[in-house]
């Protein structure tokens, strides 16, 4: 019955959703969707997730410090990086590598690199998660991703890459939405929205579950949990927030 009813909505959805498959289709969407919608979207969402999640994320980077190595700097590699609605919540002093896949994002992430002079920013690489190979095994001290593994191709490949970068000792810091209790109402709806949601939001799959795979990359000490962020919308609620040391 669950199943049925989740089929039906989820055309229901796709209807409302046409005119983006259609030009999906005509091979239209994915260069608007990249160049100018997500950028705008995300530019004006991140504002409003970091209203809802600024406790979460002082207390989730509070300690980053203490993960800095030999240099007197901390070194950190951003994946993802966005607009940059992270900058604020990073120590003074601390030397930031950024990464995105998309390049389009240039103009938020000016206005974020001006408001927060208290950083030292190194390089912008654009480059999939999955192959960060512009970046030297064991030089990273801290790598950090926020809202990405719900949108990469393989969170395995990704978890691999960052335990490469990564020195012995350095630590991997998340915050992710994530696939929520299967045998909620939000869970539910999360399965009606995939197929639309994944489409319009650039590759985002509502029912991931990459706890499992941080959970199983074999770092020495992993510190997870599972909380909910209260946005205007419960399927995004479900979150995993944490850090794991190689």
């Amino acid at each position: 019955m669950a199943e049925a009813a989740i089929q039906f909505l989820r055309v229901c959805v796709q209807l409302l959703a046409l005119p983006i498959y259609l030009l999906s289709f005509l091979g239209i969407w994915k260069p608007f969707g990249s160049k100018v919608f997500f950028p705008f979207f995300m530019e004006r969402f991140s504002e409003y997730y970091n209203q809802k999640t600024s406790v979460q994320k002082w207390e989730l980077f509070h300690n980053l410090q203490e993960f800095t190595g030999s240099l007197e700097a901390l070194r950190l590699l951003e994946i993802g990086t966005g607009t940059g609605t992270n900058f604020q919540f990073y120590p003074p002093g601390c030397r930031i590598t950024c990464s995105d896949t998309n390049s389009n994002f240039q103009s938020g992430l000016s206005k974020s690199m001006n408001q927060n002079q208290h950083l030292q920013f190194e390089d912008f690489l654009v480059a999939p998660a999955e192959n960060l190979n512009q970046v030297a095994d064991g030089s990273m001290d801290v790598v950090v991703c926020t809202l990405v593994l719900c949108s990469v191709q393989n969170v395995e490949d990704v978890l691999k890459e960052v335990k490469r970068v990564l020195r012995p000792g350095g630590a991997f810091y998340f915050l992710e939405h994530v696939a929520a209790d299967h045998s909620s109402w939000s869970y539910f709806w999360q399965q009606v929205l995939y197929p639309a949601w994944n489409l319009v939001f650039n590759g985002c799959c509502l029912t991931r579950e990459p706890w499992k795979e941080i959970e199983k990359a074999k770092f020495s000490e992993v510190k997870l949990q599972h909380i909910s962020v209260p946005l205007w919308w419960a399927p995004l609620e479900a979150h995993v927030i944490g850090y794991a040391v190689k």
